[in-house]
């Protein structure tokens, strides 16, 4: 299988410049992210280098090789922290193809939301992956400007022994009716190999996940549902040893050389 890398990277400079330097780069990315926020922060793994005091994630760049990223690069980079993945070939190989119709939907792609924000009650933590009073004050803001389009969870998991095989039933559930009818898509899934901070030879985190969702209020409207919850206390709160969800936004690379807008 394949081997990735993802990449977490706090900047000494603006992200501008990073973004202009890895266009100049040898570096051609899966996907490249503009670090939002925390939905789910991890409890028990990797907390000391991912929520280190004064340690501001800006941008999440995966890539399908094993390679660290060149010295052009690094010299932009305050701190990081990575993780090395095996993304099955066939995900990696129509990729870009995919991507670029998530990100970039045709109108009537989008499905409609459900309804089931009309009626939320909020809870006291989104730790359960459930809406907060905190969260949907932020999801308000968030949608009215960059949130209005896509957005992408990268979730890390690990998996509590012999229980790996309810979180699938969860993730059945997701792509086969609760993420779908709010447009999710769990773009990419791959099982870990190697975390930058986990002690030599032991393997701390199971599986990534990079899971699309058209936009903020989407990923809200699936978090309020009542068929969201329900398989979401049933096969994956129980299922888990830890996890932890990062909210990122796309960005739209030039390759070929023109300017982003997005940029």
């Amino acid at each position: 299988m394949p081997v990735s890398t993802l990449h977490l990277l706090s900047l000494n400079t603006s992200l501008a410049n990073f973004l202009s330097a890895l266009r100049q780069s040898s570096v051609k990315p899966l996907t490249v992210g503009r670090v939002v926020r925390w939905v789910i922060l991890p409890s028990s793994i990797s907390t000391a280098p991912l929520l280190a005091h004064n340690t501001h994630w800006d941008v999440l760049v995966i890539v399908a090789n094993a390679d660290p990223l060149p010295a052009d690069l690094q010299k932009y980079v305050a701190k990081s922290w990575t993780v090395k993945a095996g993304i099955p070939s066939r995900i990696v190989k129509d990729f870009d193809k995919k991507n670029e119709r998530l990100l970039n939907p045709r109108s009537g792609d989008v499905p409609p939301l459900t309804g089931s924000l009309n009626n939320l009650e909020t809870k006291d933590s989104s730790q359960s992956l459930e809406v907060s009073g905190e969260l949907m004050e932020w999801i308000k803001e968030f949608s009215k400007a960059e949130g209005r389009g896509a957005v992408s969870m990268l979730n890390l998991l690990a998996f509590k022994p012999d229980l790996k095989s309810e979180y699938l039933k969860y993730g059945a559930a997701f792509a086969e009716s609760i993420g779908k009818r709010r447009g999710g898509d769990a773009k990419l899934v791959g099982s870990v190999l190697d975390v930058s901070s986990s002690p030599k030879g032991v393997k701390e985190w199971d599986e990534i996940a990079l899971a699309h969702y058209p936009s903020i209020i989407h990923f809200a409207d699936m978090l309020a549902s009542e068929d969201y919850q329900a398989v979401n206390h049933k096969h994956r709160l129980g299922s888990l040893r830890d996890t932890f969800i990062l909210c990122t936004t796309e960005l739209d690379l030039p390759w070929d050389g023109k300017e982003s807008a997005k940029l």
